[in-house]
């Protein structure tokens, strides 16, 4: 007796629209047949089954209720992290672990370490891996933001960077090509389409050479490690550069167009919980810096750092929980809306945290119960919403350089839909760093959330606004085909470009 199939029809027949129902429909049919508990992914695949057999007619509020940790595909896009292999970090930093046969700052009990490990640092195998996951979970997969992680990206050698990458895209592909530049051709109609790349690197990195070399590979974001905006902070860290590095780092990403994360951390030696506060609104004040994204990490005293020998002197003592909260309660007033909060801490295995509020694996949703935060990811849309929407326009100075955010919302401005980045300096060329379209992930050839138009409205409105004789798009691989044929852009190097 193929008893998911009877949970399913059970699950129909009671037009079950909650996960609270979908939970005691599950429990009272394993009691009742003295079975275990199936599981989403279980039923999942059953469901999808009975549909492509036409036993039972699709349903959309089921499959919702089915797919595992739906906040994966929640931004409409999902994230595919893939770690490089283990290699010589120039940086001393005292907060950083080590760990044998593992690249520098990452620990193993991290889950894209362990998936990494487990098959031997392949980018090929972890991006295939990874897909075939949120497959089975119930994501679509068809629109993928790609994440390189592990050590330094920028001290990794020409020859590796340019393999690594182009064995991600074959992996989408599902197709080997002789050259990066076939394999990305070929994703721009790929069942699994790359639609933005992000490096991990420190702002002492950034030149002109490398983010021509980033640009080739087709990165759209880069995350650099900045940590702190206090030289003495960073000097006494052992960092090995300065702020001056990073307000350079930063001006030349934006005037390539990218989108540009800063990782920040808190609790490190020689600050407080003060002078972290004071960072973050130096960071939205200052127009040398004011990033796209944030990742907000409080420093995580483990074994495997240096650091760990000071804290057993009484040199060093980590915030605890209370403190670490009100600190980043408090920074959080001070973040505006054009940015977006990532991640507030580390995947680190809270047994390998020795101590402190960084233990806390769930401290973002504690925060966020605490606080109403107006960063990006605090008001994206979940699913679609009966409402009606505004287009909002924010102007900043930043790198010396205007930008302008555009936004549509709801007029209270509580949930957010889409957002597009324009850049302008006093080059003939204005920039879009970035259009985003949120809510849960939609199939390219689906509407849902996505697929309204919306973008494409703002793309329109961007370019009234800029008033110069040509936008240049820094567009993910995945979606050029999207700017070349709903929006007239063509392709020049690593650009999509429109002359007025």
């Amino acid at each position: 007796m193929n008893y998911n199939e009877l949970i399913i029809r059970d699950l129909l027949d009671k037009n079950v629209t909650s996960s609270k129902e979908l939970a005691s429909v599950k429990r009272s049919f394993a009691k009742e047949n003295k079975i275990d508990c199936p599981s989403n992914i279980a039923l999942l695949r059953e469901y999808h089954s009975l549909v492509n057999k036409k036993r039972i007619k699709k349903n959309s509020e089921i499959e919702k209720l089915l797919i595992t940790r739906p906040v994966r595909s929640l931004s409409g896009v999902v994230n595919v992290s893939v770690l490089t292999k283990p290699y010589d970090c120039p940086g001393e930093c005292i907060y950083c672990p080590k760990e044998t046969n593992i690249p520098k700052s990452y620990l193993s009990g991290e889950p894209a370490v362990e998936r990494a490990k487990k098959l031997k640092y392949d980018p090929y195998l972890q991006v295939k891996n990874r897909i075939e996951s949120l497959e089975l979970g119930g994501h679509p997969t068809d629109k993928i933001e790609l994440r390189l992680i592990g050590g330094n990206w920028s001290s990794y050698t020409k020859k590796y960077k340019e393999w690594f990458v182009k064995r991600c895209f074959e992996a989408c592909n599902d197709k080997k090509d002789r050259t990066l530049k076939l394999s990305q051709r070929r994703n721009e109609k790929a069942k699994h389409r790359i639609v933005g790349i992000s490096f991990e690197t420190r702002p002492d990195f950034i030149n002109q050479k490398e983010i021509d070399e980033m640009l080739l590979l087709g990165a759209t974001k880069i995350e650099i490690g900045v940590q702190s905006l206090y030289d003495n902070v960073l000097t006494m860290n052992k960092r090995g550069h300065g702020v001056k590095e990073t307000i350079k780092a930063t001006k030349l990403l934006k005037n390539a167009g990218f989108k540009v994360a800063y990782q920040m951390m808190l609790n490190l030696p020689g600050s407080n919980p003060q002078k972290d506060i004071e960072m973050f609104k130096e960071l939205f004040s200052n127009p040398s810096f004011k990033p796209d994204y944030l990742k907000i990490y409080p420093c995580a005293l483990v074994k495997e750092a240096p650091l760990y020998n000071l804290y057993l002197k009484g040199e060093y003592k980590p915030y605890n929980r209370e403190i670490l909260i009100e600190t980043i309660n408090e920074i959080k007033k001070y973040i505006p809306i054009y940015v977006r909060i990532e991640r507030i801490i580390r995947d680190i295995p809270s047994p390998l945290i020795v101590e402190g509020g960084a233990k806390s694996s769930n401290l973002r949703q504690f925060i966020d119960s605490q606080k109403i935060c107006k960063c990006i990811r605090c008001r994206e849309i979940k699913d679609i919403k009966n409402e009606e929407v505004f287009l909002f326009k924010e102007e900043y100075e930043a790198s010396d350089g205007k930008e302008i955010f555009l936004s549509f919302e709801d007029k209270n401005r509580k949930n957010i839909y889409s957002i597009l980045r324009l850049r302008i300096t006093n080059s003939d060329t204005a920039l879009i760093r970035e259009v985003h379209v949120y809510g849960q992930a939609t199939q390219i050839s689906k509407k849902g959330s996505q697929h309204k138009g919306l973008g494409m409205l703002m793309v329109k409105e961007a370019e009234k606004i800029a008033n110069k004789k040509r936008i240049a798009v820094i567009s993910g691989v995945g979606v050029r085909d999207y700017y070349r044929k709903k929006l007239g852009y063509r392709l020049s190097k690593t650009y999509m470009i429109k002359t007025f």
